[in-house]
């Protein structure tokens, strides 16, 4: 395999943190095609025109918010990289809420000569599932969902990445920095203790808060970790206020599964290290920041692009992994540690040779007893009843390595205190 990619430059960061600072924070409805065309497709090479006449494919994209959103800007410069690689023609609406709102505009995306609508939120699922049902000659497409492989409609698809291994990899970064800490003598070893900040209680922020956890004791097993849920994916004051919870209850270092600037910009001007997540930081928080990982969606857009086009089949649940080139690690920031690159290329290397799992029941207890057993809610339905074994060969079994895309990891392990489960 590759070694891991560093590949969210200092373009992306920048444009990144130009967006956050200089988008509106309308909550109002937008809709954009490609570039000064209006309605119309981008104008393309020679070439390319014999590929958009070939493929005749145009995408439509749904996205909960903004470009002030790190979670949405993610999916916005994935879209617009692969369709615009691809030469189609693409519509973005954005600020579109987890309610019926979705379902109309994946209508009017539909009704707009789509040939593919995707949306991005976990919310979105059921209302993409009835426009899929609306309109069964169009494909729909869905990120973080659960359902589509118990929904049986042949247009309707879930995808995601195994950002666990990802996050697993960042935690390591935080434990080289906590271990520095240590031998700084800036804290002791009982005070490695980590903050961080959730959207809600959902299986795919515990799978993502965990395995963050699980990485960073790997390299210092003293670490415990606090978490506090604000209850939205993108709230830049309650993530603010979160960080800042955290770290006057004597968190020593922030992390997050939540979508805006509020907890970096928080730990900068705190000056407590930080592991952002979906982009770098550095050009904001550069004496604070150490790591992000994120999903990069654009070889998914790609696969899906190429999949109409040639008249194949779209896969139920994709998933993406560090072999597609989905999960990604940004260059390292100037407050990591030294030897984090080697640390986390090790890590890595185990992976790939599949000698190390993120899940890996030898490294954590629940309630204090080992793990042998475990039935997941993976056929999810609303009472969230467990219905399938998902340890296998010593480990659990996580969203990649068997059943559906989207992460149903939600134990709670010893070693992570929750302040609040109201989300």
């Amino acid at each position: 395999m590759k070694k891991f990619k560093k590949v969210v430059s200092a373009i992306l960061a920048a444009s990144m943190v130009m967006a956050l600072a200089a988008c509106s924070s309308s909550a109002d409805t937008a809709e954009t095609t490609n570039e000064a065309t209006g309605t119309e497709a981008v104008e393309t090479t020679e070439q390319e025109t014999e590929t958009v006449a070939a493929s005749d494919v145009k995408v439509g994209f749904i996205f909960l918010h903004d470009e002030n959103s790190t979670y949405d800007l993610n999916f916005i410069n994935a879209a617009q990289e692969a369709c615009e690689a691809a030469g189609v023609e693409y519509m973005l609406k954005t600020n579109i809420p987890e309610g019926q709102e979705c379902y109309e505009a994946a209508c009017e995306l539909a009704d707009a000569g789509c040939d593919i609508v995707f949306a991005d939120s976990f919310g979105h699922e059921d209302y993409m599932i009835e426009a899929a049902k609306e309109y069964p000659e169009v494909q729909f497409c869905h990120a973080t969902g659960t359902k589509a492989h118990t929904e049986g409609l042949s247009n309707y698809h879930n995808a995601f990445a195994t950002i666990y291994e990802g996050r697993y990899l960042a935690g390591i970064a935080a434990g080289m920095k906590l271990n520095e800490m240590i031998e700084n003598g800036e804290i002791t070893e009982d005070q490695a203790k980590i903050g961080y900040v959730g959207a809600y209680t959902y299986a795919e922020v515990i799978s993502g808060y965990t395995s963050f956890f699980l990485g960073a004791r790997s390299v210092c097993p003293s670490a415990t970790m606090e978490v506090t849920f604000t209850g939205s994916w993108y709230d830049e004051t309650a993530e603010k206020e979160g960080a800042n919870k955290l770290i006057e209850d004597g968190c020593v270092l922030i992390s997050q599964h939540a979508d805006s600037m509020g907890a970096p910009t928080a730990c900068e001007k705190a000056g407590v290290p930080d592991v952002s997540y979906n982009g770098s930081t550095a050009s904001a928080c550069p004496n604070t920041f150490i790591v992000s990982s994120r999903i990069n969606w654009a070889p998914y857009f790609t696969y899906i692009i190429d999949a109409v086009a040639n008249g194949t089949e779209i896969a139920t649940d994709w998933v993406g992994t560090l072999q597609t080139g989905s999960v990604e690690l940004t260059d390292l920031g100037d407050a990591a540690a030294e030897g984090t690159a080697e640390a986390i290329a090790e890590a890595q290397a185990a992976m790939e040779a599949g000698t190390l799992h993120v899940f890996d029941t030898t490294t954590f207890t629940v309630n204090g007893a080992d793990l042998t057993s475990y039935m997941a809610d993976v056929d999810t339905d609303a009472d969230y009843t467990p219905d399938t074994e998902v340890i296998t060969d010593g480990y659990f079994a996580e969203s990649g390595e068997s059943f559906r895309s989207a992460p149903y990891f939600d134990l709670q392990i010893d070693g992570i205190s929750l302040l609040d489960t109201a989300y």
